[in-house]
């Protein structure tokens, strides 16, 4: 990290930064490897850090890990994306340093409750925080509501406030579904990458930039997360779930706000073929994990008189562990589940967007009916075992 941090001192003062930064935007891509490089290189001092000061998680009834392992991983994922931003982007960075503090407090909110557990409303609360410097501070927002009960456009007081709704929304469902090895971070890829690619194709250079590193900064994360061993292994954390959260809802913003016309760059025109009429419906389809599970879980708790906030094992992802299955096996269906919902909200997203998701909400309990009925099937022949 010394030599790439004296490289880039070095080509600053002999005016290569600017050329190579140009070569950079018209492949923003490569930023993958560049964030990949600096998380590959942080991440053995994360780990000693972790043990050192005994920074990791004990193996409990709602996990399936053992040993102590580290918990810190949202650290690595913050530094290594942050790093590979400014390196390049830093003029444009200065420009978004409201969005930057609202990462840097979600990082806190989550760090802080891994290592002390805080309450429910103080988490909120800290996620509140970051949320203003995203939508208050930066002024990134949605905007509208793209014709659903017949509003377009918002006023700001209907805005912020639905604004807030879906960050909070957004950041815990993540957070929740953090359950399994490389889930949550393999989920972050599959958006982040089509952030990346769907912002570059629109030339909007520094939203690539920022989405293709933290591609970069979770494909880390993720191969010591899934494939590391004892000593090697590492968590995400609330740290890194609820700073992906984060950024995903930033990426959420910026695509609802470019289709429907009203993007935060000036004189930005979105490319006719790049036009999604059902904007908010693809987004869903492609989350639809983090989404409709989320609201799957919390109605069966309000329906058994619990919680819909108290802890269980019945997620997507328990229910699919119980019938036996590995982690990394659990996490592939998943990821395939998404990749066919970024299919389906793609091929209908000039579609009204209401019936985008009521189309996938439907692929969503299908899904889920045949899981249930394997499920029951599995438990009958134990049950004739015994």
């Amino acid at each position: 990290l010394g030599c790439i941090f004296f490289f880039f001192i070095f080509a600053a003062k002999f005016g290569v930064m600017e050329s190579v930064a140009k070569f950079l935007y018209s492949y923003p891509f490569i930023f993958i490897l560049i964030a990949f490089g600096l998380g590959w290189g942080f991440m053995p001092f994360v780990l000693r850090v972790a043990h050192v000061r005994h920074l990791e998680v004990k193996p409990n009834k709602r996990t399936s890990h053992n040993g102590d392992v580290p918990n810190i991983g949202g650290i690595d994922i913050f530094v290594s994306f942050l790093l590979s931003c400014m390196v390049f982007e830093y003029d444009r960075m200065l420009e978004a340093q409201f969005v930057l503090v609202g990462v840097f407090v979600m990082l806190m909110v989550g760090f802080v409750d891994d290592m002390v557990v805080i309450k429910p409303l103080h988490k909120i609360l800290g996620e509140l925080l970051a949320g203003f410097m995203l939508i208050v501070m930066a002024g990134c927002r949605l905007q509208s509501l793209h014709g659903l009960f017949g509003i377009d456009l918002m006023s700001p007081y209907l805005s912020i406030p639905i604004s807030f709704f879906v960050l909070i929304a957004m950041t815990n469902a993540i957070n929740l579904i953090d359950g399994v090895d490389g889930l949550a971070s393999g989920l972050g890829i599959i958006y982040s990458l089509f952030f990346g690619i769907y912002f570059s194709l629109a030339g909007q250079g520094d939203l690539a930039v920022m989405a293709f590193c933290l591609v970069g900064s979770l494909a880390v994360f993720f191969i010591y997360n899934v494939f590391g061993n004892r000593h090697h292994k590492i968590f995400m954390g609330d740290s890194g779930s609820l700073t992906l959260g984060y950024m995903v809802t930033f990426f959420t913003f910026e695509f609802c706000n470019m289709n429907a016309g009203v993007a935060s760059r000036p004189g930005f025109v979105l490319p006719e073929y790049l036009h999604c009429e059902a904007a908010p419906g693809v987004l869903i389809c492609m989350m639809c994990i983090p989404v409709f599970d989320t609201l799957r879980v919390m109605l069966t708790r309000i329906r058994k008189g619990a919680s819909p906030f108290a802890a269980d094992r019945n997620h997507l992802h328990h229910l699919l562990l119980g019938l036996g299955l590995k982690h990394i096996q659990v996490t592939m269906i998943i990821l395939a589940f998404t990749l066919l919902g970024v299919g389906i909200g793609l091929f209908g997203r000039q579609m009204s967007w209401w019936w985008l998701v009521m189309l996938m909400f439907a692929v969503f309990c299908i899904a889920v009916w045949v899981l249930w009925r394997v499920i029951d099937r599995k438990n009958r022949m134990s049950d004739d075992k015994c």
